[in-house]
């Protein structure tokens, strides 16, 4: 490709196209923790501490995932629109926040455009309801895998009776644990909102305050872990997706085999939702790394299986929220500057 072709800029509409995409991906109580940061031709992805769960999340961890699961979307939004993408991860050590550059090259013949996993972005869903009680095949287990692997992580189904009631009986405690701090509970409460909010674990507007309130106040942790252990049981797959390390490149690694396995699972019919609780809660992690036995680091917990009814997409963000250019962003430095002077 000559250097002509590698520096013509991208249409701002191609890359908003792309972003869209982008911002589809799953995150903690749907916090969407992602910044992108536009140039001529390629886009940089900055974590959005300020959208993170202290409590729930004390490192981080998940955050750097979903933004790992954005920028698995932002890659294959790319390939499908027409171009190849370089990407590097933590590309400025003294810029925690900087996460990725992404630099985009058309492409000159028929590369594939990843027209399936495209599709299925718009069409994944975090199910939370029960599944079909229909078995998934070993061969699609196999598909998912790979995939996990293709993206530098490990994905690992628990197949014995024992081992998936052991875990939901971890996942039943992470929840007693959860629920008994009451900073975990406000956390919570703090991010259900009306529909009609842009992003958040959506509440029907007229319940919204009373449903914060009970979250709040009473500890449902037993309910809460009855229910979740009630659905690991009889969940067709519970399976562990993990890395070698447990650094932030190793949790960006595992957001984007995260989004790779829920899009290749989607190719197959399937959903998913989460049961992290044992990875969140400190000292059940290691007890779950236990029964995996294996080397490594679970960094989340799925259950999967076939739907028995179509959800609602989750609600998001605009784009004007989420994207400024590198001249924005001098201009907020040098305002934050002034203000610091002040």
């Amino acid at each position: 490709m000559s250097e002509g072709t590698r520096n013509t800029p991208i249409p701002r509409d191609t890359l908003a196209a792309i972003l869209e995409s982008a911002t589809l991906a799953p995150s903690s109580h749907n916090t969407q923790p992602w910044r992108f940061e536009l140039g001529d031709n390629g886009i940089s992805l900055f974590a959005d501490r300020l959208r993170a769960l202290p409590v729930n999340d004390p490192d981080d961890r998940e955050l750097t995932i979903s933004c790992g699961c954005a920028l698995f979307n932002l890659r294959i939004a790319a390939a499908h629109a027409g171009f190849n993408t370089e990407c590097l991860l933590l590309p400025d050590l003294d810029d925690e926040d900087l996460l990725a550059n992404v630099l985009f090259t058309p492409v000159s013949g028929a590369e594939d455009r990843q027209t399936e996993l495209f599709r299925a972005i718009a069409r994944r869903r975090t199910y939370r309801k029960r599944f079909e009680p229909k078995q998934v095949p070993s061969d699609v287990l196999n598909i998912l895998e790979g995939s996990a692997e293709t993206e530098g992580a490990w994905f690992q189904v628990l197949e014995s009776e024992h081992a998936r009631h052991q875990v939901a009986e971890l996942v039943a405690e992470g929840d007693a644990a959860q629920w008994s701090n009451p900073s975990w509970r406000r956390e919570l409460a703090a991010w259900m909102h009306p529909r009609r909010k842009g992003d958040g674990l959506t509440v029907p507007g007229m319940v919204a305050p009373v449903a914060q309130l009970v979250v709040r106040t009473f500890d449902m942790g037993n309910g809460v872990g009855a229910k979740d252990r009630q659905l690991a049981d009889e969940s067709p797959v519970i399976a562990a997706l993990g890395t070698a390390g447990d650094g932030v490149e190793d949790w960006l690694k595992a957001g984007q085999a995260l989004e790779r396995v829920l899009l290749r699972s989607l190719g197959q019919g399937l959903q998913a939702s989460y049961l992290n609780q044992p990875i969140q809660v400190a000292v059940l992690r290691p007890k779950l790394q236990h029964l995996l036995g294996r080397s490594g680091f679970p960094q989340i917990l799925l259950r999967l299986g076939y739907p028995a009814t179509d959800l609602p997409a989750a609600p998001r963000r605009n784009l004007q929220e989420v994207v400024e250019t590198a001249d924005t962003r001098d201009i907020k430095a040098k305002q934050a500057g002034h203000g610091r002077q002040r």
